[in-house]
This record gives structure tokens, C-alpha cells and sequence, in this order.
């Protein structure tokens, strides 16, 4: 049984999606620029940082990178592959990364968009597919697409996309089309995102700085509520009611016990969950579990796994991440932990990646971030958005 509950958390609107009573799924709705694209001034060039800070708001300063500087993307003046990014230029970015306490927000004019069935992405080459698909289906849908890849560029040659080209990747979702309708639906969603794309460039070059051309969807409740239920169909459930009221689950207090540090596991073992500034650091503890036989440490590891990942996602947990396992005498059962955490990294929305394991037994992963930490939201006041 799967669910997705509209509901409210200290004056946020909050999208979850429940599996079997569980919470796994969470979103805050709140304002964001995250994911927006602006038409921003550069203030001033860093060189030994090898970035440009720019204004895209009257209050609002970022950096970019300079080798993230598309010619497609500098407005105002002629522009070449040489020519350097200079004070006082005009340039269309996009918010990769959103500010959290004294960080700026990261920009970029990598610009992607994303349709139904695929991303399209500025200055990118070739073509993809999410790496939840399996192998075969991946295969499948970039032949499909790249049959069709040099025609899309070409379509699009003439205008100012032409000048940097796109990527695409194809999502998730595009397994769900059937090989009759694959072609066209994926090629009808291409050209849809590229035309908007387009559009925005176009748009860029008439507009005044500080303009905010488009606006991410960090505060529409409709695109939260269609995450969630595309995430409740990459983990098999092809059906799932939603819910604006429920008896059934205790959301309030489901989202108290993610704020807390201590998370117990059904085994009597439990995590212990520090996000510090630089990184997270996630410790596993025998506690109740206390019979030390090989194959009771092994389970109550891979249970921690399990629930480590939940925490992940539910805390929306970002950058390097650190977890000190129960050590193992056994380097099979290390091995086949490993073999799982790694698996587990696929299965995720936000894509998160295997690093290593060190030889004092510490797996590190790291974790894009897509978004504030659940702790960041809850912590500023001005977030979220009118009640639902």
C-alpha cells in the first residue's frame, strides 16, 4: 500500500509518500531560488579563485565558476569561445546551489530543463539515460534518442541554442512508455524542452538585469506532488492514493523523530547522526543488539544500511557522508556490505555515489545537493510558502 499525504509542519506545506505505514518520502514546500534562472551582473572577477561574483537580485550575490560561462549566455556584447567574462557584464545563470548561512549561492549557465521524459542541458554533449533504468532499458532509450540527436542539434543550429548545443538525458519516467509510442513521445518532449530553452536565451537578450525569467518549482505543490509520485513508481508502486487528511499516519511526529540525532533499529542496534559543517558522520551502534556472533553483526549492519539511506532522503543529507559501520573481522562480509550500500546509492533519487571504504572501515559516499537539509528549512522561518 502506498500513499502521498498532503499535510503541514510548523507553517510549511509538506508532500510525503508513505510505503506500508513508512515514511519514505518528504518535501517541504518553501520559496527558493533554487533551480531558477536569472539574468544576473557581474560585480566582481576573482582570478585566484578562477570565479565571477554576481548580483541576480538587489540583495541577492552568487559566484560562478568562470569555465561555467556559455557565449550563448553573455548578453549585451559580442561574446567569442576566448574572450574573458569582464565587470559589469550581463549574464544569464542559473541557481545550482542556494545560499545557507555565509555560503553564496553557486550559479551556473549550464542551464537544464527538464521535460516528462528527458533533461536538456546548455553546452552539454550527447546523450543519457538516469541510471535507475537497467542496462537494458537505458540502451534502449539513448539509441532511440541518439538516432535522432544530430537532427534535434541541427533543428536547433541556426538560433542561439545552436551556438552551444545541449545534452540530453533521458529520465527515469520514459521507461513507462511502451516501444510504440517511445519515438515520438521522447522526441515530442525533446523538442518541447529545447523550444523552451530557446525561448529563455531569446528572452535574456531584451530583458534588464535582475530579471528572473523562470522560477524554480521548490514552491509548487503540484510538481512536489508529482516527485513524490514518481518516486513511489520507481519503487514498484503502480498505484497510490493522495491524501490531503489522514488518520492512519502520524506525519508530525514521523518528521520530530528525523530532527533528532539517535535513530533506534528494530534489531536493538541504533545510528547516531551528526551533521556537522564540512561534512555528515553517521555512527552504528551494537545497543540492544549485544549477541556478537558474525552473522548477527553482518545483519545488523545491513539493516543500518537500509535505514541509513531512509535518514539520507529523508533529511535530505548532502555532501561528503561518513559511516562507521560495526566492525567486521570478515572482509566477505565487508565486501558483500559495500556490494550493498552500493546498490542502495542507485536506487536514489538524488544521486549519491560509492567513494570508498578506509582502512579503519569508514564508507564515504557523497550525496549531490538538490536542496537545504530538512535541520536548514526548519531552522529559518522566512521559507515557507502560504498554508495549503
Amino acid at each position: 500500500m502506498a500513499d502521498i499525504l498532503i499535510g503541514e509542519y510548523r507553517g510549511f506545506p509538506v508532500v510525503s509518500a508513505y510505503e506500508g505505514n513508512r515514511l519514505e518520502y518528504l518535501s517541504l514546500v518553501h520559496e527558493s531560488d533554487l533551480g531558477s534562472i536569472y539574468l544576473c551582473r557581474v560585480d566582481n572577477i576573482v582570478k585566484n579563485l578562477d570565479s565571477a561574483f554576481v548580483k541576480y537580485g538587489e540583495d541577492k550575490i552568487g559566484y560562478v565558476p568562470l569555465k561555467h560561462v556559455l557565449p550563448s549566455t553573455v548578453t549585451g556584447r559580442s561574446f567569442g569561445e576566448g574572450d574573458k567574462v569582464r565587470q559589469g557584464d550581463a549574464i544569464l545563470l542559473q541557481v545550482e546551489t542556494d545560499s545557507i548561512k555565509t555560503k553564496k549561492a553557486k550559479l551556473t549557465s549550464y542551464i537544464s530543463l527538464s521535460g516528462k521524459y528527458c533533461v536538456i542541458t546548455l553546452g552539454r554533449k550527447g546523450v543519457g539515460a538516469s541510471l535507475k533504468l537497467s542496462s537494458e532499458k537505458r540502451n534502449l532509450l539513448i539509441d532511440t534518442v541518439k538516432a535522432e540527436y544530430e537532427a534535434l542539434k541541427q533543428r536547433f543550429s541556426e538560433g542561439l541554442l545552436g551556438r552551444d548545443g545541449f545534452g540530453v538525458i533521458v529520465r527515469t519516467e520514459a521507461a513507462s512508455l511502451s516501444d510504440d509510442e517511445l519515438k515520438e513521445s521522447l522526441l515530442e518532449d525533446i523538442t518541447a524542452v529545447a523550444d523552451r530553452l530557446q525561448d529563455i536565451l531569446k528572452q535574456a537578450g531584451s530583458r534588464t538585469v535582475y530579471s528572473c525569467i523562470s522560477r524554480g518549482d521548490a514552491a509548487d505543490l503540484d510538481a512536489q506532488i508529482t516527485r513524490a509520485g514518481n518516486f513511489l513508481k520507481t519503487r514498484g508502486a503502480a498505484e497510490f492514493n493522495i491524501l490531503k487528511s489522514s488518520y492512519v499516519y502520524s506525519l508530525t511526529c514521523d518528521i520530530d523523530k528525523l530532527l533528532m540525532n539517535k535513530v533506534w533499529l528494530k534489531s536493538g542496534g541504533f545510528l547516531i547522526i551528526e551533521q556537522l559543517e564540512s561534512f555528515n558522520a553517521i555512527d552504528v551502534n551494537t545497543g540492544k543488539a549485544i549477541d556478537n556472533k558474525k552473522d548477527s553483526v553482518f545483519a545488523v549492519n545491513m539493516e543500518a544500511a537500509d535505514e541509513i539511506f531512509r535518514q539520507i532522503r529523508l533529511r535530505n543529507l548532502s555532501g561528503m557522508i561518513l559511516i562507521d559501520f560495526i566492525n567486521m573481522k570478515s572482509s566477505q562480509d565487508t565486501e558483500k556490505l559495500c556490494d550493498h550500500v552500493r546498490k542502495l546509492c542507485k536506487k536514489e533519487p538524488v544521486h549519491t555515489e560509492f567513494i570508498d571504504i578506509t582502512g579503519l572501515g569508514i564508507v564515504e559516499l557523497t550525496r549531490n545537493k538538490n536542496d537545504k537539509s530538512l535541520k536548514e528549512l526548519l531552522k529559518n522561518p522566512n521559507t515557507p510558502v502560504d498554508n495549503i
